[in-house]
């Protein structure tokens, strides 16, 4: 079916009359209105300057989506501040004129925001002060019901601190302040407001098609999330004590998302993986998060399994990125799990934590669990470390990490069907590692000395200094040494405060500040070492390509998880043998 909009310029009286049909509804996944005293004061004084200027030009006030849901009700997807923001300027233009002797444009103006706020009765025009052209509906947010209460009586409770309370009484005010002042402006001025204000309505076929156009235009403020989208569509399949206890464990989820620099979105990009998995999926076109979720009506995301698995899911980010333990996660006080995970986390994209997420809820609580996860993990971290030194493309392992994401599920030792990497050609590019792959490496190589997690905040460190004086090195040109200061055996882990402490000294300098570091792999490297010139580079380079490979290679690395296939046997077959007499009488063999 052909998507369909409906694009036409409309004043803002022309737009909010419309609500009589169709009632405007901001919707349960919307974000709480928030628009601050600055952009209040902002669209006041805008149209206050159009007013002074006497411009019979429109003024543009932007755009408005929305779409026609089940309900017939006009469903907004963007533009919800500011069409808020427009029923509040009214209804505090309203409660102005209805403290003012009622002269005949007091009543025409006061007759005309009627019409743009209220249901009025279609044959003698009687205003229906209770019911509103507009609902927020948004999710468990108290200022639905204080938004109602402004619109239907005018007035707000003393010392409220929501934005709706607080912005009607700076409108209220600005109001106030301006009919003082420039009296004989005022009706221009709501003139203005409710007839020469222009918005431009998009009016969508669907909701998917006006998150599209939504996401297309938006470029203010926060954009509304597919977890929104999906927060809404299982809150609305809930009773009424469901949704009680699904809103605590979302805004639980949604906070603690937050504290380990994660959001429930990526929580639930991981799942889809997870879900895809469970599928066999293992096509290489990542679908978008929505679309996916949105297959077969949502059915996946009303199971009752979904909410426990990002939570569950969620303990391995806050292990993963704030290094922490956690009661009744055994694993999670496991130093050399830790280590590798710290270790894939420096790989230079996120496709590692797919089958990372999957090994997780697949096999976690089952008895051997911390012993299996460790092995899986140094295989990955070996595979994919080796695959990107090589290739340094962010779709190098693409297809594999599909493949294996499904043999996960298969099997706790899953296959890994990727691509053999040339050994030797891996230990000649060790020696001048891209720079995406250096921390990763410089992690592998500190974890085989280190018995804890490396500081959280160091630097790669460049034992020769990147700004050498030409003299220390008269045989050698500049561009050799330039090479050399950048190959990996010149490269180590240094702790940012040292770091800078250290400054661009030569060894014998820095030692001293070697010497506090709480890198095993550094501290080692001080005290075997007197001076650091060229040769130890080019020495260092040698024996960190060759440990590399062999702890590569003892983790997984090229190891052969695929079966093993029958050989052909070397006995002709009668229709082979045929062929070859064929083409002997040929004298072609």
């Amino acid at each position: 079916m052909a998507t369909t909009i409906e694009v036409n310029k409309q004043s803002v009286k022309q737009l909010l009359e419309t609500g009589k049909v169709n009632k405007f509804i901001i919707p349960e996944y919307q974000r709480p209105y928030a628009w601050s005293d600055e952009q209040v004061q902002t669209l006041f004084d805008d149209l206050v300057e159009y007013t002074k200027n006497k411009n019979e030009s429109t003024y543009f006030l932007g755009t408005i989506v929305s779409y026609e849901n089940e309900k017939e009700e006009q469903e907004i997807i963007d533009g919800q501040q500011r069409i808020t923001s427009l029923f509040l300027l009214l209804r505090a233009l309203y409660s102005k004129l209805d403290s003012m002797t009622e002269t005949r444009e007091v009543k025409n103006f006061k007759g005309q925001i009627e019409s743009a706020l209220w249901e009025q009765d279609e044959l003698t025009a009687e205003v229906d002060f209770e019911k509103t052209l507009i609902e927020s509906r948004v999710m468990r947010d108290e200022g639905n019901q204080t938004f109602s209460k402004i619109l239907t009586k005018g007035t707000i409770e003393k010392g409220a601190k929501d934005s709706y309370s607080l912005n009607y009484k700076i409108f209220t005010e600005l109001i106030e302040n301006y009919t003082t002042n420039e009296p004989e402006l005022f009706f221009w001025f709501i003139r203005n407001v409710l007839n020469k204000a222009i918005l431009l309505p998009i009016t969508a076929d669907s909701q998917d098609t006006a998150l599209t156009i939504f996401s297309t235009l938006n470029d203010r403020g926060l954009a509304l999330s597919d977890a929104d989208i999906f927060k809404a569509k299982i809150y609305n399949q809930l009773d009424a004590e469901g949704k009680a206890a699904f809103i605590e464990q979302w805004q639980q989820l949604d906070a603690e998302a937050a504290n380990a620099n994660e959001s429930i979105q990526k929580l639930f990009y991981y799942y889809m993986f997870y879900l895809r998995a469970l599928e066999n999926d293992r096509n290489t076109t990542t679908p978008g998060i929505r679309k996916y979720y949105s297959r077969n009506n949502f059915d996946q995301l009303y199971k009752s399994d979904v909410m426990n698995n990002l939570n569950k899911m969620l303990n391995l980010w806050i292990v993963v990125n704030h290094r922490v333990e956690i009661e009744d996660e055994n694993w999670s006080k496991n130093i050399k799990i830790k280590q590798v995970l710290d270790g894939l986390s420096s790989y230079p994209n996120e496709f590692w934590k797919y089958p990372v997420v999957i090994y997780y809820l697949k096999y976690n609580g089952s008895q051997d669990f911390e012993e299996l996860f460790l092995k899986f993990l140094k295989k990955l971290l070996a595979v994919l470390a080796a695959q990107y030194i090589v290739t340094p493309t962010i779709n190098a392992v693409k297809r594999g990490i599909l493949k294996l994401n499904s043999e996960i599920i298969r099997s706790s030792m899953p296959i890994f069907d990727f691509t053999k990497v040339d050994e030797q050609e891996l230990k000649v590019k060790v020696k001048t590692a891209h720079r995406n792959t250096v921390r990763m490496i410089l992690k592998i190589l500190a974890y085989q000395r280190q018995e804890e997690l490396l500081p959280e905040k160091w630097e790669i460190e460049h034992i020769l200094p990147q700004k050498w004086q030409s003299s220390y090195f008269p045989s050698n040109s500049d561009g050799e040494v330039k090479e050399l200061v950048e190959h990996i055996g010149n490269k180590i882990p240094f702790e940012k405060k040292l770091n800078i402490i250290a400054s661009n000294g030569y060894f014998k300098k820095k030692q001293e500040s070697y010497e506090k570091s709480k890198v095993q792999l550094l501290l080692d490297l001080s005290k075997q070492r007197e001076n650091w010139g060229l040769d130890e580079i080019r020495e260092r380079d040698i024996r960190v390509s060759d440990e590399l490979l062999m702890l590569l290679k003892d983790w997984g690395l090229n190891q052969s998880d695929l079966p093993v296939q029958e050989e052909h046997s070397t006995i002709p077959t009668a229709e082979e043998l045929k062929i070859i007499e064929e083409l002997k009488r040929k004298g072609l063999i």
